[in-house]
């Protein structure tokens, strides 16, 4: 449990000072946006699936690359 609130304080802590975080950050949530509007709509048309599919692949590899910022600060952390 202390991990998870830890990573929470790290994400927050990088929201604040740090300008590369924040992009990623408002980046993915933007793509959140995007597929929650296509999770709204009855049908998709295949251009809308190609999108979709794109979208979650674009927010997962900003997901990743936040986690690796959280796991560098955190060597960082422990390494002092």
């Amino acid at each position: 449990m202390s991990v998870l609130i830890r990573d929470a304080e790290l994400r927050e802590r990088l929201l604040k000072d740090n300008e590369e975080y924040r992009r990623l950050a408002a980046e993915h949530q933007y793509f959140e946006d995007q597929l929650e509007d296509l999770s709204n709509k009855h049908f998709l048309s295949e251009e809308e699936q190609m999108q979709e599919k794109m979208l979650k692949k674009k927010k997962l590899l900003l997901k990743d690359q936040m986690y690796s910022m959280i796991q560098r600060v955190r060597k960082q952390m422990e390494s002092k």
